[in-house]
């Protein structure tokens, strides 16, 4: 059920999230880091930004059984160009990469995932020799999240979640892109959730659409292996139904967003720092479109698709308690099925029925104007993440 999905792009520093205004190297133009920069991270030519930052690159899967792979024109204008494709899964509800050098997408017909390489110079994919990999008998395995990590670090260990039937399973990542099984996966009484991994990649949240309805929450742990945060799940403060169903998540670091597809609002959490336990935003929750389904976080911004009307709700996220501020002309007349942004929060990529559409966000407003030639073919597309990949 594409309508129901939500994945979050790569992110490429373990750092606690923040909001960080910079100006990007060869412009003139003020972005937010998403994530922020690694502290390690030195300026150069003159501004503050990671030191040259490799190609940039967007996947999609498609209705067809396709990845397909677009390069990001980075001269400021965030048009995509295709590079190709390779088979991918009929149907598949989760895409995500680790370390930026392997890219895995869940097969939940087949109680699978399939694996891919990624040429760290073009961004092209080839599939893992062992691909794909088995999750096991009657597993279905859905929405994939992997722990953000510094770029060009090694992906030993490197971990991949994937919600399943009743479990999150957990996977540590070899240094060949081989995800190996932890056990004792959690049990979280539910099927068709999203999950997100903290920035800090020490919480994995879960959206729990079981009546009434909640959030999960875990550690990762030193291995990975996932622990329940005490009294999770937490409850969706002010719920006025039976159950609001939450579908789509996301974890800026500091705030936890979901999408209450039933009552047509967002909730918004406060993480409380060093438990992962969450409180809920003054104000929560907050009114959306018809349906929202999926949730992004590009820098100071939220932006969620409505499902049942076409729309795409946009909002401002205060810094000091996480509220939320509808942007001006929000909803608006965008339709999609999942969504994408880059490494600083510049550009929002939809997947829709039209292709793959292109904004440019304006840094200050988080008003979206259309990246010129968008939207860019991409036949069926549903799930959407970005890579950035390291230098050469």
């Amino acid at each position: 059920m594409p309508s129901k999905l939500l994945h979050t792009p790569a992110k490429l520093s373990i750092v606690p999230a923040m909001f960080m205004a910079l100006t990007a190297c060869g412009t003139n133009r003020t972005v937010v880091c998403n994530p922020p920069l690694s502290s390690s991270s030195s300026a150069t030519c003159g501004c503050a930004c990671p030191v040259h930052l490799g190609p940039q690159v967007l996947y999609a899967t498609t209705s067809a059984g396709q990845i397909l792979a677009f390069s990001i024109d980075q001269n400021n204008s965030g048009a995509l160009t295709s590079i190709g494709s390779v088979p991918g899964p009929s149907v598949s509800l989760g895409l995500a990469s680790v370390s930026g050098q392997f890219l895995y997408a869940s097969d939940p017909h087949n109680s699978e995932i399939d694996g891919y390489s990624i040429n760290q110079t073009t961004g092209a994919l080839t599939a893992l020799p062992a691909s794909p990999f088995s999750t096991g008998t009657l597993s279905s395995p859905g929405v994939l999240a992997a722990p953000p990590q510094e770029l060009g670090e090694s992906p030993q260990n490197s971990l991949l979640y994937a919600a399943d039937s009743g479990t999150i399973d957990m996977f540590t990542i070899s240094t060949a892109g081989v995800p190996m099984a932890l056990s004792g996966p959690p049990n979280v009484l539910e099927s068709g959730f999203s999950i997100v991994v903290d920035p800090s990649g020490g919480f994995l949240y879960a959206a729990d659409d079981d009546p009434p309805g909640g959030i999960f929450a875990f550690t990762t742990g030193s291995t990975g292996a996932l622990t329940a945060v005490p009294n999770s799940p937490f409850t969706i403060h002010g719920q006025t139904v039976a159950n609001s169903l939450p579908i789509g998540i996301v974890d800026n670091g500091t705030y936890v967003y979901a999408a209450l597809s039933q009552t047509n609002q967002i909730a918004a959490f406060s993480i409380v720092s060093g438990t992962g336990a969450l409180t809920a935003v003054p104000g929560s929750p907050f009114p959306a479109g018809t349906a929202p389904t999926a949730l992004i976080v590009a820098g100071n911004f939220l932006y969620a698709i409505n499902s049942s009307d076409a729309t795409l709700s946009g909002y401002s996220i205060n810094p000091a308690n996480g509220a939320l501020t509808a942007l001006s002309g929000s909803p608006f007349a965008i339709a999609g099925v999942s969504l994408a942004t880059d490494y600083f929060g510049e550009y929002l990529w939809i997947a829709g029925s039209t292709g793959i559409q292109a904004f440019d966000i304006d840094s200050a407003s988080g008003a979206l104007t259309v990246v010129s030639g968008s939207p860019f073919l991409a036949t069926g597309a549903t799930l959407l993440t970005f890579v950035q990949l390291p230098p050469d």
